[in-house]
């Protein structure tokens, strides 16, 4: 039986790093530290895949040759890697890589849920769409790999071939939906080119609206992109047609994407806690607004998450208020336990004031390349997060890491991707609102770089000075956002500086408690129905709405339900035992029927009726019509029927002609005359 836990192997790079088994946590002191594990070495990694023992090798340069030569040996192990050299082992002579390596290593050895996959068909259908001769020659170049189609959205200046292997149309894109292997376009001026065309190409009688599918689209036209979030749709290549190396690579990476094809399931939905909509009324809109990629759309009192377009930014469920939409690459246990992992083994080997480098993994790993290339390397303190993208978190996860031990966060994210932060922004402005409620040193405790340059880089890595928790720790991260947030918060509150049980919070935040004017409440109970959340309540035995303030996520959708508009959202966090108990927010005494003694309304509501009814309505005239406005409505229409003038009671009605009244009592037989008397 072979072992689940891997076998490490390290090698210092031909003795450019200081490494001391002695010293790394996670390994025995005896482990080797090979100096050419990739060259004269090789047969020590041989060796390891004889024993089908789990490797984990602390290289990712050489992984290509490590892979292939398992291969070749048959192995079925798993073997992972992780980069120890430019992340620790790259750095000053005076700083020590121990702790910090000891903390990649235990990242490295996190078990992880696998995110589901989807599997993606791709035909080979193309489309490319542009203007002239280039691109026809990319339709040209593309031919024999791919099943083109052209259409072009300018051919004044095309040489058309004697012969002509793909189909050549004219018009303009109105609409691109769908992704790779399904996507739908939407053409108008759509023609097809005349076989006739002698000089400049010549096309049939246009029409608009027609619609095709395709697998792939190639847009050369430079214009405005055909979809949201190009960048992150696959199979939609938009290329600078002035740029000839990028239309070149584009037609590289587009020829092999026929087959059977598997995405990362990013995000999982529960409708059952989504706070979108109620009843027809719209409230949170968090994850529609935050989307770059136009993934999420509205269907209503729920939204729908086209997995097809999703681009794993995690946006949404990073600013999900009650965790409806959630992250799957990693998930969220996952995602803090491994937080915890590098901040906890960190401090336990030695180190001080961590550092958290968030970044995705081309990006960030480039930037951190060139530091410990061409320079000193990242700080001994700076602990280098690699996530699929730096978006993906919220402030569950920045309050986890800061209860942890981290002294700063610092996201980067590359400027072409600038435009996709509100959503993180609003995270980290939630969080520095709670940690300086706490009284905490907030001010610069989370940072976004957009940056490309290393140097500015290293120049924005210094750890916040100030009160931060003194005793880091970690908890079990159970349960959905909200739970993990207020487990995060309250391990916080317990040893903050100040210890003020409100915090007010900026208006986006998923906390809070919203307010009744009572002058105006009519006690209907729309907004209790509309709650997502169930945080308002009634009370069956009197005319009474509570709120459950810590159940409340501040959707609003109370807000745009109640009719008499005298509901208010006040964002905030309350630290109190209070906020796990329902609080009644406006309550009256019921009226009672005059009649029966049967409350069915409140005494509020039944004499504003009666204020606006009697002696102006032509039914509430007397002083008996009046005295129905206070009856119960099985009162109501016994005095109604009582009344003189009811409209309830006509006159006599016909007594119905049965079988009886055509028996004569002497017996006689019945003649057709005795059918036509009259009674």
């Amino acid at each position: 039986m072979t072992s689940t836990k891997p076998r490490v192997m390290l090698c210092n790079c031909e003795k450019t790093m200081r490494l001391d088994p002695s010293r790394i946590a996670g390994i025995d002191a005896g482990t080797p530290i090979h100096t050419q594990l990739c060259r004269a070495q090789l047969d020590a990694f041989e060796k390891a895949l004889a024993t089908g023992e789990p490797l984990l090798v602390g290289c990712t340069q050489e992984a290509p040759l490590f892979e292939d030569v398992a291969e070749e040996r048959g192995a079925e192990q798993d073997i992972s890697f992780f980069n120890i050299r430019e992340r620790a082992g790259w750095c000053d002579t005076g700083t020590d890589p121990h702790p910090k390596i000891s903390a990649l290593l235990a990242e490295a050895l996190m078990p992880s849920d696998p995110a589901a996959l989807r599997s993606i068909e791709s035909d080979g259908v193309c489309l490319v769409y542009g203007a002239g001769q280039q691109a026809l020659d990319a339709a040209l170049a593309l031919e024999g790999r791919l099943s083109v189609s052209l259409l072009l959205s300018d051919a004044s200046d095309i040489l058309l071939p004697s012969v002509l292997p793909v189909p050549v149309h004219s018009g303009r894109i109105r609409a691109v939906g769908g992704a790779l292997g399904s996507f739908s376009v939407t053409v108008d001026g759509y023609a097809q080119i005349l076989p006739s065309s002698r000089g400049a190409p010549a096309f049939a009688l246009a029409r608009d609206g027609a619609r095709a599918g395709c697998s792939l689209i190639l847009d050369l036209s430079g214009g405005t992109p055909l979809v949201t979030g190009p960048a992150k749709r696959d199979g939609y290549f938009r290329v600078d047609p002035k740029d000839p190396a990028a239309v070149a690579r584009a037609l590289f990476d587009m020829a092999d994407m026929v087959g059977t094809f598997e995405k990362p399931q990013y995000v999982t939905y529960d409708a059952s806690i989504c706070a979108h909509g109620r009843s027809g009324k719209t409230g949170c809109s968090n994850c529609l607004d935050a989307c770059p990629a136009g993934a999420i759309t509205s269907a209503g009192n729920e939204i729908v998450v086209d997995a097809g377009i999703c681009g794993g930014c995690g946006s949404c469920a990073a600013h999900c208020p009650t965790g409806a939409v959630s992250y799957q690459y990693p998930n969220r246990a996952t995602h803090v336990r491994r937080l915890q992992a590098l901040l906890g083994t960190y401090r336990e080997a030695g180190g001080r004031d961590p550092v958290l480098l968030v970044h995705d993994g081309d990006h960030g790993q480039d930037l951190i390349n060139a530091l410990a290339r061409f320079g000193s390397g990242l700080p001994g303190n700076v602990l280098p997060v690699n996530v699929h993208a730096v978006t993906l978190f919220g402030h569950d996860a920045m309050l986890a890491s800061v209860l942890a031990g981290a002294r700063k966060m610092v996201f980067l994210c590359p400027p072409s991707k600038s435009d996709e932060l509100d959503a993180l922004r609003m995270e980290i402005e939630l969080s520095a609102s709670l940690l300086a409620g706490m009284g905490y040193a907030a001010e610069g405790l989370f940072e976004i770089a957009v940056e490309s340059d290393p140097d500015a880089l290293a120049s924005r890595l210094a750890p916040v000075r100030g009160m931060l928790p003194k005793e880091s720790g970690a908890f079990d991260p159970v349960g959905g956002k909200r739970d993990v947030a207020r487990s995060a918060i309250s391990r916080l509150i317990a040893q903050a500086p100040a210890t003020a049980d409100i915090i007010a919070l900026p208006a986006t935040a998923p906390y809070g408690r919203i307010a009744i004017d009572a002058e105006g409440c009519t006690l209907c109970l729309a907004c209790v129905s509309s709650c997502p959340v169930n945080a308002l309540a009634d009370n069956p035995d009197k005319p009474q709405v509570s709120l459950t303030e810590a159940a409340c996520v501040q959707c609003g959708l109370c807000e745009a339900t109640c009719p008499e508009s005298v509901i208010t959202l006040e964002p905030r966090y309350n630290a109190s035992p209070a906020a796990m108990r329902p609080v009644v927010l406006h309550e009256e005494e019921p009226a009672t029927c005059t009649s029966c003694g049967k409350p069915f309304g409140t005494k509020s509501s039944i004499a504003r009726i009666r204020e606006k009814l009697s002696g102006k309505h032509w039914m509430f005239q007397r002083e008996d019509q009046i005295a129905l406005i206070e009856m119960c409505d099985d009162c109501r229409i016994s005095a109604q029927w009582e009344m003189d003038d009811t409209p309830l009671r006509g006159g006599a009605r016909p007594r119905m002609v049965t079988t009886d009244d055509y028996l004569l009592p002497d017996g006689a037989a019945l003649t057709a005359d005795d059918f036509l008397k009259e009674n």
